[in-house]
């Protein structure tokens, strides 16, 4: 394990007004607080001189977590004060092990509130605690992260967050829309990570609405992701990636293969689609993680039990193409896409 940042900071914002997403997919918005009173809970909290020590846990290195992180950190900054809140930052490099000690350290050093970042963050958090508060973010289905199966909403444990989910059912479309003629679709993911479990099983489900026809191609680590990649490229005329980590981190491969082959690929987030894919219907991860820090600063400092707050949905999606890949492959993109910009993040 290493430690990437410990940030301290110190300026004090006299509004709060939580941030709320809209609500679709299996989770419902979170319902936001109302913005009287906040100048008087950050006053008090930098009064007090309370300082709040907050554990950050980030399962990899990646531009949509390293966003998502930021975000966060804004947020709480914001709203309780720089000089009220200190960071813990620390990043697992994609190794489980890596998570459980984090975590664990966390939870010995006493740490006033966990964020977790991506699916095995969250689960290793809780794993580690179920009495310290923990926010996700960049977490796609938190019923499947938790297994939890009566799923309202809300966790009903010392859990809340935002997600990372982009609707599937537009996902699909989009697919249908790059490749209207396509025979057979590759849906290309970690068969490690449950939260990409999670979306091919259900954007297999928008892919039958629509008459296609799939097949699944698993890699259970990164080195089995040439091989995997080569098949899907040799049985499909186009190939569906998930929000998954283990492919984000291996997009040079998954290029290497798909764009001489030609083979459009539809991502399920930009940065994945900075790295190897054609389009992408993606969210602002900047703003989860953003959202995710409001949620952290209402429960620090209004007590509020993070088990009663709405997981967050972003509310706006966007269409964005690349304009280097698709111009390799020669792929036609409709009206009403974006170009991805080299210097976004």
């Amino acid at each position: 394990m290493k430690k990437q940042a410990k940030i301290v900071a110190g300026v004090l914002v006299a509004a709060m007004a939580m941030f709320t997403f809209a609500g679709c997919g299996s989770s419902s918005s979170g319902s936001g607080s109302a913005a009287g009173g906040s100048a008087e809970s950050s006053a008090a909290a930098a009064n007090s001189g309370k300082v709040y020590n907050i554990g950050i846990v980030q399962q990899l290195e990646h531009p949509a977590l390293d966003a998502a992180t930021e975000g966060f950190e804004e947020a709480v900054k914001e709203k309780l004060g720089k000089d009220n809140v200190k960071f813990d930052l620390e990043n697992a490099q994609g190794e489980q092990a890596n998570l459980g000690t984090i975590t664990s350290g966390f939870v010995t050093d006493g740490v006033d509130l966990i964020m977790a970042n991506a699916t095995g963050s969250l689960q290793a958090a809780a794993s580690a605690t179920s009495d310290i508060p923990i926010v996700g973010t960049s977490v796609t289905d938190y019923a499947t992260a938790l297994d939890i199966k009566d799923w309202t909403g809300k966790t009903g444990k010392n859990i809340t967050g935002t997600s990372d989910l982009a609707p599937l059912d537009q996902q699909a479309a989009m697919i249908k829309e790059i490749a209207p003629e396509a025979k057979q679709v590759g849906l290309l993911y970690c068969s490690a990570e449950p939260n990409s479990k999670y979306q091919i099983e259900n954007i297999s489900k928008e892919l039958d609405k629509l008459g296609m026809k799939y097949k699944e191609y698993s890699a259970a680590d990164s080195n089995e992701i040439q091989s995997v990649t080569t098949k899907a490229a040799g049985e499909c005329d186009v190939v569906y990636i998930p929000t998954d980590n283990t492919m984000a981190s291996n997009t040079e491969i998954i290029n290497n293969v798909l764009q001489p082959a030609k083979i459009p690929v539809v991502c399920g987030e930009e940065g994945i689609c900075k790295g190897c894919g054609d389009v992408t219907l993606s969210i602002n991860y900047h703003d989860i993680g953003y959202a995710a820090g409001e949620q952290a600063a209402d429960i620090l400092l209004n007590g509020t039990d993070p088990g009663t707050i709405e997981i967050g949905i972003a509310k706006d999606v966007t269409k964005l193409y690349n304009p280097s890949i698709t111009k390799a492959k020669g792929t036609k993109i409709p009206d009403g896409y974006e170009a991805i910009k080299d210097d976004d993040k």
